[in-house]
């Protein structure tokens, strides 16, 4: 499910990378500090997209700085945190759990079930702290089991369920912004499952997995109604997105949203170019 919300480098300054990056630092920093060292090692693009809106709308204040880090042992980079990224790191490491479990009821990987023992503790933890983000997120792979189980033909059940989802995990308060963050989270999880979906297509039908869109092959604008279906995702998005007062890094935040999520897609198309294979 992760790693689509992404930026697009070569539409940025080198400086507005680093600014970037500074945030995707400062979110690992945060995990590390929450949750160890096993926490930092969830750290996702996705989330520091949250982060980085969140930061912007809510202003919290900042603290900016260098340093050396497990990761990065030999030289400083900079990085910068701010209380948001409290939650926002909650939320990475809930999804990461639930990744492993969901890995482990699905593959039996016991990779997956050995990084879940792992966050077990941690996720105890964000699951007392956030109850209500929690049980979304154990009621949304609820649906996506069921769904998947009963091999449901469509696409609309697991994109609707995904986009409820992010739509809840993007709300930080009840508060006068919550219905623009909850729109901005859905557009943008239904986008992820649905690219997700196109992006596995090929590798599910060579192992007869289940996949929703395994049914809409046959249809002769295949590719173009998966292009326009995402493009309406993200376009409810990028509206919601439009209505916040968003001053503090804009420039990157709409590079994420007008063409950093494309990336992938723009890749398999390219690939597919190349090598004259399509979906099938």
């Amino acid at each position: 499910m992760f790693g689509y919300i992404v930026i697009n480098a070569d539409a940025l300054p080198e400086e507005r990378q680093r600014r970037f990056r500074a945030v995707y630092c400062g979110l690992c920093a945060t995990l590390r500090a929450r949750h160890g060292l096993r926490g930092s090692a969830t750290l996702s693009y996705d989330l520091t997209f949250l982060a980085m809106l969140l930061n912007a709308l809510y202003e919290p204040g900042e603290r900016a700085g260098r340093e050396r880090c497990p990761a990065h042992p030999m030289k400083a980079h900079e990085y910068a945190v701010s209380p948001v990224m409290d939650y926002v790191a909650d939320m990475n490491v809930a999804l990461a759990y639930h990744k492993c479990l969901d890995n482990w009821r699905d593959d039996r990987s016991l990779l997956a079930a050995g990084e879940g023992a792992l966050l077990k503790r941690a996720y105890r933890r964000v699951e007392r702290e956030w109850p209500e983000k929690c049980a979304a997120i154990e009621a949304w792979l609820d649906e996506i089991h069921a769904i998947e189980g009963e091999e449901r033909t469509g696409i609309d059940a697991p994109v609707n369920a995904t986009g409820r989802l992010l739509g809840e995990l993007f709300v930080y308060r009840n508060d006068h912004w919550a219905d623009a963050l909850r729109a901005v989270g859905d557009g943008l999880g239904r986008f992820i499952y649905f690219m997700d979906a196109y992006d596995d297509l090929p590798q599910d039908i060579k192992k007869r997995r289940y996949n929703p869109l395994t049914g809409l092959l046959d249809r002769a604008d295949y590719e173009e109604f998966c292009r326009s279906a995402m493009t309406m995702m993200v376009a409810g998005a990028t509206e919601a997105f439009e209505s916040l007062p968003i001053v503090l890094d804009y420039d990157i935040l709409s590079n994420v949203l007008y063409s950093g999520v494309w990336s992938k897609y723009a890749f398999l198309q390219s690939k597919r170019d190349a090598t004259g294979k399509g979906a099938r």
